[in-house]
């Protein structure tokens, strides 16, 4: 198995460098504008790379179960979309309309539709005729909100592998533990392309990589929670962070009265950099907060009960938008 991981990561390397290389030739880059932190024309590709190393991580790896050979084929078709988002500018209607086709397709198709959100001492959540709907909207919700942190260099990747290093500590089930392992090393891979380590060229998610993100993690969490590997509600503790910040930008901006889907420089990181003037701590800082707000969770729930958990991850909500609004709204700035 550590050969297989030492191949693997040198085919990371191997791929990201390629394709980095060959879109700077054919001119597929991000170019800079003012809503934007980069200066300069950056290939936005590092996405559409990372979807074809999990494709060849399949066979390397023979992954055991469908369901999770099935999210990484269909990440692919999730990363290519992106990709034509990147080039194009889809609308918000053309974005949506294409991401749900794929989803609809694993949760209708393939059984793969969240069922239950969990026992909480006294009731239980199961979802029932209401699977379909809660599971699809779900998925769209966080996929677009890791649209949404890919701002800052190395913001969604780091936050991305808090979360997968959460999931490796919640879960007992060792194919899973090595799925998750497949993921998270391309992305660390990526990283010394997105800062320009080494002189390496410079890399982008792009949207092909924050949607491939984003759908990669919303089934991950779908798949432990029907097997009933991990508690729902610890695995919303594991993207709170995501999930505070989509809810909270929409709420400030319905509040403001500014279009829901526009542009700009309204989120958190972009705060956070203005702010503390450090893309760096700006990473470490979110990365931090969502691995402190999922220990509190954690702490809840082992030491208390799950409702208490639940009743917490409401409550930090509360408190976030609250001081999000004060504090972190681009109309105080």
């Amino acid at each position: 198995m550590h050969n297989s991981i030492f191949f693997y990561s040198i085919l990371c390397f191997l791929l990201l460098l390629s394709i980095a290389l060959i879109s700077y030739k054919l001119n597929l880059v991000d170019l800079p504008n003012k809503r934007k932190i980069h200066s300069r024309p950056t290939a936005h590709t590092g996405g559409i790379a990372i979807s074809i190393i999990y494709i060849f991580a399949i066979p390397i790896f023979n992954i055991a179960g469908k369901d999770l050979n099935l999210i990484l084929s269909i990440g692919f078709l999730i990363a290519v979309l992106g990709l034509i988002d990147d080039n194009y500018n889809l609308n918000v209607g053309g974005k949506l309309s294409l991401q749900i086709i794929p989803i609809f397709y694993l949760i209708v198709f393939e059984n793969m539709g969240l069922t239950q959100i969990g026992d909480y001492n006294w009731f239980s959540l199961n979802l029932g005729t209401f699977s379909i709907p809660f599971t699809l909207i779900s998925v769209l919700f966080l996929i677009n909100s890791f649209n949404y942190f890919d701002g800052a260099d190395g913001l969604l990747s780091s936050v991305s592998i808090s979360v997968l290093a959460i999931l490796y500590f919640l879960t007992s089930d060792e194919n899973t533990k090595m799925f998750l392992i497949i993921i998270i090393v391309p992305i660390c891979i990526f990283l010394c392309f997105n800062f320009a380590l080494f002189k390496l060229p410079k890399l982008f998610l792009g949207d092909s990589g924050s949607l491939l993100l984003g759908f990669i993690i919303a089934f991950i969490i779908i798949h432990l929670a029907n097997q009933k590997i991990v508690h729902p509600i610890l695995l919303a503790w594991s993207i709170q962070i995501f999930v505070y910040e989509f809810i909270s930008i929409n709420l400030i901006r319905l509040k403001n009265k500014k279009g829901l889907f526009k542009a700009g420089r309204d989120h958190l990181h972009h705060s956070l950099i203005n702010k503390t003037k450090s893309n760096s701590l700006t990473v470490l800082l979110l990365s931090f907060f969502n691995l402190t707000l999922f220990v509190i969770g954690y702490l809840t729930f082992k030491f208390i009960n799950p409702l208490t958990s639940l009743i917490f991850f409401i409550v930090f909500f509360i408190v976030f938008f609250i001081v999000r609004d004060k504090y972190f709204n681009f109309k105080n700035r």
